[in-house]
């Protein structure tokens, strides 16, 4: 049985989906596959942050994409939030926009 895959919002969507097309592509591959195996597909594509929350790691030629997501009931995978990574860390504002957007999904 396969996996859905879903966004947050068209927002986050769009912002995917703006991404350069090297990037892009790498997250398109990496979904691909989680829809087929399930959303642990571990590093270098996946990695879990605690408490529900995970990242795919998309990686092109452009640089570095991010997007974080969390699964739910019913094989459905959420992305929550992704942006292009600039910085070695992950930047706090974009982890806490993550989480805020995983409790609005747990909390209803």
């Amino acid at each position: 049985m396969e996996f859905t895959i879903e966004f947050y919002s068209e927002s986050v969507q769009d912002e995917v989906f703006s991404w350069p097309n090297g990037i892009q592509a790498s997250f398109t591959r990496i979904v691909e596959q989680m829809v087929e195996h399930g959303p642990n597909l571990g590093m270098p594509y996946t990695r879990p942050f605690g408490d529900g929350l995970f990242e795919i790691r998309a990686k092109g030629r452009e640089g570095i994409g991010r997007a974080f997501f969390c699964t739910l009931v019913g094989r459905r995978v959420v992305i929550l939030h992704g942006f292009i990574k600039k910085t070695e860390q992950t930047p706090a504002k974009e982890l806490r926009t993550a989480r805020q957007r995983l409790k609005e999904l747990q909390n209803g």
